[in-house]
This record gives C-alpha cells, structure tokens and sequence, in this order.
C-alpha cells in the first residue's frame, strides 16, 4: 500500500481510492444500495479510505449511497465530494455552474444530510464558474473551513493561474483532474505548480474511463447507456480503432510483467509523482481488488518513457465539445 498525504493537512490516505460516480451513473444501471454499500464496506476493509462523489453524481443518489455506507463508521472514511453545476432535475442535464456562496450553502447542506455526517473532510468547486471570480467562490468555501463543515478547499479541472488566485485567498488543498497515460494536460503547469505549492493532484479517471483496462475491443464497445459511446469522443469511429492500438502496447507491456494492463495505467500514475493520488472507479471487488495491487508493481525508467510516449499518438478530445467548455483551461 502506497499512503500519501493529502495537501499540508497532515492526514494521509491510500495513494489508490475509489471513484464512487460509476455506482449511480454514467456506465449503465446504478448499483442497488445494498450492493453498493456492500462494495464500499469490502473497500474500507481492504484499506481504502479516500472516496469521492459530487453532488452531480446521480442528483445526490451516489452521495446517499455513502451516507448509508459510512455513517456509523465515519472515521475510517475521508469523503470528498463537490458543487458547482447547475442541475435540472427534469431534463437531468447539467445547465451550467454557479459557484456563489448562496449555491455552495445549499449544496453543502443537502450533501451533508445525504452523506449523514456533520462534515466533509475535502470540498471541491466541481468546476470553474465563468461568472464569478475564482476569488469569491474560495473565499465563500473558506467560510465552510471556518465552521467546520468542511475540513479542506479543492478545485476541479482549473488552470494553474486560476489555482494561483485562488490561493491568495486561502489554502487549497487538491486540485482534481482526469490524469492518465492517455491524459496529461496537467504535467504542463498545474502538476508543477501543485509541487510547488503543497498541492495534492487528485486524479480521476487514471484508467482513461476503462479504455487503458484492456476490456475493451472492436468487438466490445461501449453498451447501450453508457455515457461513453456518445459523450466521449476517444470512444468513437476512427478515434477508437486508433486508440485501442495504443492500448495494445500497455497490454504488450503488462503481459511481460505479468501484470493486467489496469495495473500497469495505475503504476504510471503513481510512480516518481509523489504529490499524487488517484481514484479509479469501479462497481466490482475483483477490479478493486486487482487496481490495489497496482501498488506494488514498480516501472522501470524504460517502460516509463515507452509508456510517456502513447499520449502524443491519442485520438479525441477526452470529453465532447460541451464537456470541453466546462473545463477552466
């Protein structure tokens, strides 16, 4: 087990957690609450202790799912969540983010009666509002700090000068964004800058949204439901065919190791990156338990930089044009 500290809180947590999103949306049927809270129970005796979810998750669904999971053992979970997108129950789309303090107020309470607990150990902005200054939104989450209803600050999918202003507002703690073999916008400057400053980078789907498992093939395509087959791009037409040869090295690569392709995609994520810790997703033990494992496979610098090199060669953007407009870049 890998364990790292989040921030400058002086509270560390396995470099290997666990995205709860899947369990209520995104990749086919939510989970049944027994069934999930079974699996979140099974995380927390294999040594999990960080899980993150977000208001957007299912309407409050998956932040329910926790709450029914980790009441009445609270201080083995450290819960991260999140606010920000406006959401119309109606239509279930997202139409947009307000990150003001009047918006963050409601979220906050309703996350804390959902999850059933009087705090949240890390709060993010889901994303950037491009209305508001950055300075407003963290100064408002600041309060929160204050009043003990959240124990630290973080932002999602920011620019490194966005990050900048924020902390002349107050300590942030993480920064969370999709971080992969096949996604590394961030090394550019906000990884750096995380570094620089204490910052813990979160990252979420280090897994590429199941595309760097190996289970997917020509054959086996995103199902019917699954977000992935029409929101994300590096799952479509030319994109995908092209991208599944890339796959094909990590799978060459894990075969060699004896390793699952899943294991290897986490490695990378992990190694010489001190200040950073992932949340792959999942609804299955067996997967939980195999990405848990990724802590003990150590890279070479060879298979490093074979592995830096896929990135340049990838197909698609890694969301849809108006998931890419959400993005503070």
């Amino acid at each position: 087990m890998i364990r790292r500290e989040i921030g400058r809180t002086g509270r560390d947590v396995n470099a290997i957690g666990l995205g709860c999103m899947g369990m209520s949306i995104a990749y086919g049927p939510p989970m049944s609450e027994a069934e999930a809270v079974k699996l979140l129970h099974q995380a927390l005796d294999l040594g999990v202790d960080h899980f993150d979810t977000a208001e957007l998750y299912g309407f409050g669904a998956n932040e329910t799912l926790l709450g029914a999971a980790f009441h009445d053992r609270r201080d083995r979970a450290f819960i991260a969540t999140k606010f920000g997108p406006i959401l119309d129950p109606a239509t279930r789309a997202v139409g947009g983010v307000d990150g003001s303090e009047a918006n963050m107020r409601r979220a906050i309470e309703q996350s804390l009666r959902l999850l059933r607990t009087d705090h949240v150990d890390l709060y993010y902005l889901h994303r950037k509002d491009p209305n508001l200054a950055i300075e407003e939104t963290v100064g408002a989450m600041a309060k929160l700090v204050e009043e003990g209803k959240i124990g630290a600050i973080g932002l999602s999918e920011v620019s490194a000068e966005t990050l900048r202003r924020a902390q002349t507002v107050a300590p942030i703690t993480a920064v969370q964004s999709e971080y992969s073999i096949f996604s590394r916008d961030v090394e550019k400057e906000v990884l750096p800058l995380c570094r620089e400053t204490g910052v813990t980078l979160v990252a979420y789907s280090p897994l590429g949204r199941g595309l760097l498992t190996g289970t997917f093939t020509r054959d086996r395509t995103p199902s019917e439901g699954d977000y992935r087959g029409v929101n994300s791009p590096r799952f479509q037409g030319e994109a995908y065919e092209a991208n599944l040869s890339l796959v094909s090295e990590i799978e060459s690569l894990a075969k060699a190791r004896d390793a699952l392709p899943s294991q290897i995609a986490l490695a990378w994520v992990l190694t010489a990156k001190p200040n950073v810790v992932t949340i792959p997703g999942t609804t299955r033990l067996a997967n939980l338990q195999s990405n848990l494992a990724a802590a003990d496979v150590n890279l070479s610098p060879d298979e490093i930089a074979r592995l830096d090199s896929l990135a340049a060669r990838v197909s698609g953007q890694r969301y849809d044009e108006r998931g890419m407009a959400l993005i503070d870049s």
